[in-house]
């Protein structure tokens, strides 16, 4: 078994849970040829909203506050957009950080503008060549409609991500999409690389060979010009995934953290400290160094390693003025439906919560229409039962509302 309860793992000290998918549509306004969703995805109605409130209950109370939650789909922005808004709302009173996952068609200015003021976290853009995106043949054509997409989010206060999935027509130009978010790193917080994987209704099925988490980090390192440390944080099973914050100094990526000892005794001093993302990157770190007042210990730990690393960097800095910005990589190995590992699915960090629980991200794709296509029964406002039929939508008999207990 590799080992995941290690000293530098997230989960189950820092984190209860990477984080949670809420599927509030099974609509879509792309056709993929790399696709987790069902053939029938298309023909489901959306759940009740009721239903997606009781969902993010339960996520609260099985992970608890702070917990990241992803608003997804489909595509979550195809959803009446007065409910979209009023599901953020509903995640932020809860005390979890929601995020938008959308390909940003839908995603207009005032859209995000109005789940910005609710309480939106973070929105995180799906772009790339398995969308066949009419006019747009590479991925480097596509950085049209990134710089697109970051002057829609400007200035709203929202950690903009992006999410890619490679696959052997995209792997060649990993390297220039790095320098894209890269040059873009004061305007994006998170760059994703999804590798290809055989689920759903997509067409390409398994990934090759050459595609691998190993390949896809080699790939980033040569961009950055060195070997960086990607083991040094873990979050869920090594197999799965890899997370890596940087600097960005005179177009240089440096390691945010280099040192295993140092990360391993922050984790153990500040386990129980959360940093709310909608304060920004630099007043999240102000935050910390208050703490750290607390501890002033960590006060020396943290100036000498600062001024170490500003040391390193010196040259760049120099150059750069000064300006630093920092981004984060993340290389996401899902498995294809036909291969699940029990030991990786056991120790999932991604889940989604269903109509009957959490279930991990790769279980849940590989196995979409169980959950999808099941009839459920949820309360109404008024406190009525009533039931729902996905192929059907809301069942308009109602039941009896529950007794209230004395």
């Amino acid at each position: 078994m590799a080992p995941v309860y290690t000293n530098n793992q997230l989960i189950g000290r820092s984190l209860s849970i990477g984080c949670v998918a809420v599927e509030i549509t099974q609509r879509c306004n792309l056709d993929c040829t790399l696709c987790y969703l069902s053939e029938h995805s298309e023909s489901v109605s959306d759940i009740p909203i009721e239903e997606v409130f009781r969902r993010l209950d339960e996520v609260k109370s099985t992970y608890g506050e702070r917990t990241s939650v992803q608003i997804t789909g489909g595509d979550p922005t195809l959803r009446k957009h007065h409910e979209l808004v009023e599901i953020v709302r509903y995640a932020r009173d809860l005390g979890l950080f929601p995020a938008l996952f959308t390909n940003g068609i839908a995603a207009s200015r005032k859209l995000l503008t109005d789940l910005a003021a609710v309480g939106l976290c973070d929105v995180a853009f799906h772009v790339d060549t398995t969308q066949q995106r009419e006019g747009f043949d590479s991925e480097l054509a596509l950085n049209e409609i990134r710089e697109e997409y970051l002057q829609r989010a400007a200035g709203l206060g929202l950690m903009v991500m992006f999410n890619t999935t490679v696959h052997r027509d995209n792997f060649h130009e990993i390297e220039s999409l790095v320098e894209f978010f890269v040059g873009h790193a004061d305007e994006i917080g998170l760059a994703s690389f999804q590798l290809q994987a055989e689920t759903g209704r997509g067409v390409w099925g398994s990934r090759d060979e050459e595609i691998s988490l190993a390949s896809v980090k080699r790939r980033i390192d040569k961009r950055a010009a060195a070997s960086m440390p990607w083991e040094l944080i873990r979050i869920g099973h090594p197999k799965c995934h890899n997370y890596l914050p940087t600097l960005t100094i005179n177009g240089r990526l440096y390691p945010l953290i280099d040192d295993q000892n140092l990360f391993t005794e922050f984790v153990e001093a500040f386990s129980g400290r959360h940093a709310d993302r909608r304060l920004g990157k630099w007043q999240v770190i102000a935050n910390y160094l208050l703490v750290m007042l607390r501890q002033p210990v960590w006060l020396g730990k943290f100036f000498i390693y600062v001024a170490q690393s500003l040391w390193r960097a010196r040259r760049d800095l120099w150059r750069s003025k000064g300006r630093v910005a920092q981004i984060s990589f993340f290389v996401q190995n899902f498995m294809d439906a036909s291969e699940l590992d029990q030991e990786r699915v056991g120790a999932c960090s991604f889940m989604v919560m269903t109509a009957d629980g959490p279930v991990s991200m790769c279980e849940h794709n590989a196995n979409r229409d169980e959950y999808i296509l099941k009839p459920i029964t949820f309360r109404r406002k008024n406190g009525e039962l009533a039931r729902f039929d996905p192929l059907q939508g809301r069942n308009t008999r109602r039941e009896a509302p529950a007794r209230k207990s004395a």
